[in-house]
C-alpha cells in the first residue's frame, strides 16, 4: 500500500492541482445578525456544524459554531434570548476560492478547524469547505 500524502502535496497528482473552488460547497445555509440562536442550533442539528453570518450583500460578518452555542449554554444563557450577533465569532479565518490544497490543509490544521468559509476578494461569502471535502476531492482524483 502506498501512502499518498507526500505525493498529493508535492504537485505530482491531480489532487494537488485542485483549488478550493473545485471542492467547496456552494449551497451554504447562512444566518443574519438578527437570526435567533435557537434557529442556528436547529441548523446544526440538521448537520450544519457552523453557520456563516452575512449581511444583506453576503459580506461575511462572522460564524456561529456548535462550540459557540455550547459555550453560551455553559455560561447559563438561554438560546432563545440570543441572536447570532451575540454569539458569533467575528474574527473569521477564511480562504480564497483560488487557494490550493496545501494552503487549505495548512489553514485547517494550524487553526484546528473542521470547516472554513470561502470568500471572494471583496469579502463576499461564496462557499464553505470542510475537511471531508478535501478527502472527497482526494478520492475523486485518485487513479
Amino acid at each position: 500500500m502506498t501512502v499518498r500524502t507526500t505525493d498529493a502535496l508535492s504537485g505530482s497528482t491531480p489532487f494537488d492541482r485542485m483549488k478550493v473552488n473545485d471542492i467547496m460547497e456552494t449551497a451554504v445555509q447562512v444566518g443574519h445578525a438578527q437570526t435567533q440562536a435557537e434557529v442556528l442550533g436547529s441548523l446544526m442539528i440538521e448537520g450544519f456544524g457552523g453557520v456563516p453570518i452575512v449581511d444583506d450583500n453576503k459580506q461575511l460578518l462572522g460564524i456561529v459554531t456548535e462550540f459557540d452555542l455550547v459555550a453560551a449554554l455553559d455560561s447559563g444563557k438561554r438560546l432563545g434570548d440570543l441572536k447570532a450577533q451575540d454569539l458569533m465569532t467575528r474574527e473569521v479565518i477564511r480562504v480564497s476560492p483560488h487557494s490550493d490544497m496545501r494552503t487549505l490543509i495548512g489553514v485547517l490544521q494550524t487553526n484546528h478547524l473542521i470547516r472554513v468559509p470561502v470568500v471572494d476578494r471583496d469579502g463576499k461569502l461564496i462557499g464553505i469547505v470542510a475537511r471531508r471535502d478535501i478527502v472527497r476531492g482526494y478520492l475523486s482524483a485518485a487513479p
